[in-house]
């Protein structure tokens, strides 16, 4: 694993998806087989495998206390293209420096993630007016997890996990995406720790090798899925 530190001139991005993005870092540590935000690779000259390089953005809190006071506060994704709980965060700690920052500013902010190490931050979290938490949790087995994501946590502790924020009053998701084989298993599991669901092809082929090599076929009907959901009283989204 390749660790470089890096200064960045910028931190707030604009996103699609909310107003705003904060990746603290550059790579994944999980380097999970259907990421598409291996494409970044393209921009940045990394010429090692996805998942075995991160920069590590360390003047990331001192850039956001400079651009949150010229920026219109907006709705703050962490992350977009990277895990914002990595396993690299528990020493550098540029996600909660950067949580401290839109905590006093009283930004909303919503979070992505796999890790368990989200739970440090609840002290952060139940101060914040609008935060939620989310889970990206692909499928109900981790014979599956440990094909497509081997190096993410087990999808038992993420669920646990969830849970536990859940419990704190925190508006929580999870973000089946992509949506792999097994993924009706999360049904009964996600049952009263998560507010909604997001469901979501993600229609990249980065992992079309693994679907080969194990004879797997993709989920097709995301809108029965959804059904299945919203029949057990969890909200659904399709993206």
């Amino acid at each position: 694993m390749k660790i470089r530190e890096i200064l960045v001139k910028n931190i707030l991005s604009k996103s699609k998806v909310f107003d705003w993005t904060i990746n603290p870092y550059i790579g994944c540590q999980h380097g999970c087989t259907y990421c598409y935000a291996r494409f970044i690779k393209r921009f940045t000259g990394h010429k090692e495998k996805w998942g075995e390089f991160v920069d590590v953005k360390i003047n990331a809190p001192e850039m956001l206390e400079k651009e949150i006071k010229r920026k219109e506060k907006g709705n703050v994704w962490i992350s977009g293209i990277c895990d914002p709980y990595q396993p690299i965060e528990k020493k550098y700690q540029i996600t909660r420096k950067c949580l401290a920052i839109l905590l006093k500013y009283q930004w909303p902010v919503t979070i992505q993630t796999k890790s368990p190490l989200v739970l440090r931050d609840l002290d952060l979290f139940k101060k914040f007016k609008e935060i939620e938490v989310g889970f990206t949790i692909t499928t109900g087995e981790d014979c599956i997890r440990k094909i497509f994501e081997p190096k993410a946590p087990p999808i038992q502790e993420r669920i646990r996990t969830l849970e536990k924020v859940h419990k704190e009053r925190i508006r929580t998701f999870a973000m089946i995406a992509p949506v792999l084989p097994g993924a009706e298993g999360l049904l009964q599991k996600l049952k009263g720790k998560v507010n909604y669901v997001i469901l979501d092809k993600m229609n990249y082929h980065y992992a079309d090798w693994v679907y080969r090599k194990y004879n797997l076929k993709k989920t097709q009907n995301l809108k029965e899925l959804a059904h299945l959901f919203e029949k057990e009283n969890i909200p659904a989204r399709i993206c």
